[in-house]
């Protein structure tokens, strides 16, 4: 028997509640704010359902479904969706990423954890994909 310790993935926790989402998305805003950058910014609940959208002034359309996608790939897949675009970039084998249904290949969306469990998921679009990550990870931190 090996005695390297295996992880489980993360379970599926109760639906980020309200009040809970306000705070991620007033520090993602602040974040995005302080960098003068126009963002959509997502988060759905451990379900996927859209809890609140914000779209800042100045953000462009496309972004409203991309964020929202994000937030969605980082639930269903319980991971950061950077996990994907890194997986992508490596080419080869991982070039099967681009057929599964839901999954979006993008840096900028986050699993929200409270309590060891996935209660949601931010989503950030709009401007480079490191810069979404960044004001992802600083609303996932109000968490």
């Amino acid at each position: 028997m090996s005695n390297v310790a295996v992880s489980r993935p993360l379970e599926y926790g109760p639906p980020i509640a309200l009040e809970a989402a306000k705070r991620v998305m007033v520090a993602a805003e602040a974040e995005a704010h302080a960098n003068d950058w126009p963002m959509v910014i997502a988060i759905v609940d451990s379900g996927g359902n859209l809890v609140m959208l914000h779209s800042l002034d100045h953000a462009q359309h496309g972004s409203v479904v991309i964020a929202q996608e994000k937030a969605r790939c980082a639930v269903n897949f319980k991971r950061p969706t950077k996990a994907f675009e890194d997986a992508l970039a490596e080419g080869g084998f991982n070039l099967r990423v681009l057929a599964a249904p839901g999954m979006l290949p993008l840096e900028g969306g986050l699993p929200l954890i409270a309590a060891g469990r996935i209660v949601g998921a931010i989503g950030v679009s709009g401007m480079r994909s490191t810069q979404d990550a960044q004001v992802a990870e600083a609303g996932a931190k109000a968490l």
